[in-house]
């Protein structure tokens, strides 16, 4: 500890105001928040392997020079165990996530977008992050090889499917298994494998834009592994369809720094590490559960092996006596619940400003309505419950669109979402993890956007949505709050917000 507050010292001038120490995490370094008699706070390191803090300052270093989204290191000791770095908050995508996580899946919009969004940066510190980068530095090897695969298989051998008591023959195994070996390391890519891609690794800051950490178990390696590993992590329950979509995102994304395969390649390739990726952390379960009795590492193995079942279903891999044994051995008792992998989808909104209308001779002189040119335009987003009729418009231009939810998944007819309202974080969830509202809603954007667009070139002050459902308490207000707040986002106008039926108003300011 002093020699850190020395360190700091050093590179500061002063001492600091302020020492505290940080939760651990996983590995047995120690970090502290250190603040400055200025306010302002950078984190101290004490680690234990001069090694392995030799990996993470080098290529924390090496990542900063080529402005990749990293920790800046400050300042280091000379035998390298101890070092300040940048401070990037308390926030962590695993944190972000955690309501998406809690129930069983349903992640939200915002949930998704930060996972789109990290999953976009991550071909980036792995393709320019590797450039220039001597992976001499890289701890404990510098490349990932078939030593390292059959050290995991071997590891899941020995600390799961043994544990099982399941019968099997170890030489026709360890055959496929060294055919599984040379197959994952066919494909020689000059990358950066991050190896501990995880969302606990990744820091958001106020912007919500992701910060890579703890990368210094990284070293060459097919960037696959690093998709396989964050998006089939047993406990985050990420759907098909939301893996999917990740995929594709991370698919076009690799576009902008390689030369990318064919789909088909990806995604055969994709599969050969997802499959490894399961085995590994069913090791890793099999030991901390089985063997240590920890009770997370325990609970964390139905989804695994669900997750191995998927796999299975696919009948894309040629180990036939592995892939005999895999499926007995999820057919055992102790493990007695899907969409293929897919990559297509179709391309977003292309949004256009179309000039205002342009007259013709022939036409003759046009003539104007007496609400061009008053602006600004300020627009009213009602719901109702279709029982008590649509919402009256007291500008005195007839209500504008009126848009019927009633066709929607209704959450009202579950006990647990009958007091609730679409408002409340369990309808939202229900609401976009069943998807059918956020398919409608795609529809009324469409709609909303080219009018309002419209009516802010003529100079128009109103305009007015409403949605109606049954009650007006689920549906209704879950579109009606996300429109008022998509046009606000948008297009910075005034949006009034009236949930009738709830008797709740909101103001959503004009943005300047």
């Amino acid at each position: 500890m002093q020699e850190l507050i020395g360190l700091y010292k050093k590179w500061c001038g002063e001492e600091p105001a302020n020492v505290q120490k940080l939760p651990g995490a996983g590995s047995n370094r120690e970090y502290y928040r250190i603040t400055g008699t200025d306010g302002n706070s950078i984190i101290g390191v004490i680690g234990t392997s001069r090694d392995e803090d030799h990996a993470f300052v080098y290529l924390a270093q090496h990542f900063s020079q080529r402005k990749l989204p990293v920790p800046q290191i400050f300042a280091v000791s000379d035998d390298e165990l101890c070092y300040l770095q940048s401070d990037l908050g308390d926030l962590s995508l695993f944190d972000a996530i955690k309501g998406g996580r809690d129930t069983g899946g349903r992640y939200n919009v915002k949930e998704k977008e930060l996972l789109v969004k990290t999953i976009r940066e991550l071909p980036n510190i792995q393709l320019r992050g590797a450039r220039g980068l001597d992976f001499s530095n890289c701890y404990p090897q510098p490349e990932f090889d078939s030593d390292n695969v059959l050290f995991d298989l071997n590891y899941f051998k020995y600390c799961f499917l043994k544990a099982t008591e399941l019968d099997f023959h170890e030489l026709k195994l360890e055959a496929n298994f060294r055919l599984f070996a040379k197959d994952l390391t066919s494909e020689k890519l000059d990358s950066f494998m991050y190896r501990d891609f995880q969302a606990r690794n990744i820091m958001l800051d106020q912007k919500s834009n992701p910060y890579f950490i703890d990368f210094q178990g990284g070293r060459k390696g097919p960037y696959y592994y690093d998709l396989a590993s964050f998006l089939w992590q047993a406990s985050a329950n990420y759907s098909f369809k939301l893996r999917r979509e990740l995929v594709y995102e991370y698919y076009n994304s690799l576009k902008n720094y390689t030369e990318v395969p064919s789909v088909r390649h990806f995604v055969e390739r994709l599969n050969l590490f997802v499959l490894f990726r399961t085995l590994q952390v069913l090791g890793a379960y099999g030991f901390r559960g089985y063997f240590e009795h920890k009770k997370h590492f325990i609970d964390s193995i139905p989804p695994a092996i669900q997750n191995l079942k998927e796999l299975l279903k696919l009948n894309c891999f040629h180990y036939p006596y592995m892939m005999n044994m895999l499926k007995r051995l999820t057919d055992l008792p102790q493990f007695a619940q899907t969409e293929e992998p897919s990559l297509n989808r179709s391309d977003g909104l292309k949004i256009t400003t179309d000039p205002l209308y342009k007259s013709r001779p022939q036409d003759g002189p046009a003539t104007f309505s007496n609400f061009d040119h008053n602006g600004p335009l300020i627009v009213k987003v009602f719901s109702f419950s279709y029982r008590r009729g649509i919402p009256d418009d007291d500008s005195g231009n007839g209500g504008g669109y009126v848009f019927d939810c009633r066709s929607t998944h209704n959450p009202g007819r579950y006990e647990p979402y009958k007091k609730l309202t679409g408002l409340d974080e369990p309808v939202i969830r229900f609401l976009e993890d069943d998807g059918e509202i956020l398919t409608f809603l795609d529809s009324v954007y469409k709609l909303a956007d080219a009018h309002v667009r419209r009516y802010i070139q003529r100079g128009f002050t109103s305009l007015m949505f409403s949605f109606g459902c049954t009650g007006g308490q689920h549906r209704s207000v879950y579109s009606a709050q996300h429109l008022a707040e998509h046009i606000n986002d948008k297009f910075g106008v005034e949006v009034r917000i009236v949930h009738r039926e709830q008797n709740i108003s909101t103001i959503l300011k004009a943005k300047k």
